[in-house]
């Protein structure tokens, strides 16, 4: 079966199944059952094994799972068994806290270098992450065979530094600029607005006044 045409459902729902086989497994938990998977993501212990079952036979009828064998074969199917170069484009309050998220807290990444505009920034370090600017984009990218770009900039730069990225040999873009960016065919970027997150949850913050539609 072609993992790549897996529905994005599902892909979104593989790394939520993987930080829990990670944490598992860091407890010595050895075996685990769609039902116990269930209690600890909230999804169906049905929806569980379909999403598996997708990409092969991983489980064993009234035993379960296997964490070290199932998490072995998600790490090969998101294609995180080998860790993933990425850039970091945008060093400001954002761009610096998701560069030592990554560094510190994500061992499927490895963040080559950040990218900036700003004289005051270039040449400064988060952790031991460069802050380079923006128009070495290519070389590093080449250097390191980078596949994804994170892209934290202002809204009102988001278009060009995208088109730097794009120009650099990258089609995967996760934007956290709050501004929706436009790519050609071939490039795949994933949208998250914080600002839109947090204001769609404060209709749960205020559910108990009447809501009008």
């Amino acid at each position: 079966m072609n993992h790549k045409k897996a529905p994005k459902s599902v892909v979104r729902r593989l790394p939520v199944y993987l930080r829990i086989l990670d944490n598992l497994i860091r407890n010595d938990v050895e075996i685990i059952s769609s039902k116990e998977l269930s209690d600890e993501t909230g999804f169906t212990a049905e929806q569980i094994r379909k999403d598996l079952a997708f990409f092969g036979a991983f489980g064993t009828r009234g035993t379960g799972y296997n964490t070290n064998f199932l998490r072995d074969k998600i790490l090969k199917i998101i294609g995180l068994d080998d860790q993933t170069n990425i850039v970091v484009v945008g060093a400001g309050h954002l761009g610096t806290a998701l560069t030592r998220y990554n560094v510190t807290k994500n061992p499927y990444v490895n963040v080559v270098a950040a990218f900036d505009t700003d004289s005051a920034v270039v040449g400064e370090k988060i952790l031991d992450v460069e802050v380079v600017h923006i128009s070495e984009m290519k070389k590093i990218v080449d250097k390191y065979a980078v596949k994804v770009a994170v892209l934290t900039v202002p809204s009102e730069q988001a278009q060009t530094a995208v088109q730097t990225i794009i120009d650099s040999g990258i089609n995967v873009i996760f934007n956290f600029a709050p501004t929706k960016i436009h790519v050609p065919e071939g490039v795949y970027v994933h949208n998250a607005d914080l600002s839109i997150e947090l204001q769609s949850l404060i209709y749960y913050a205020t559910a108990e006044k009447e809501k009008i539609f």
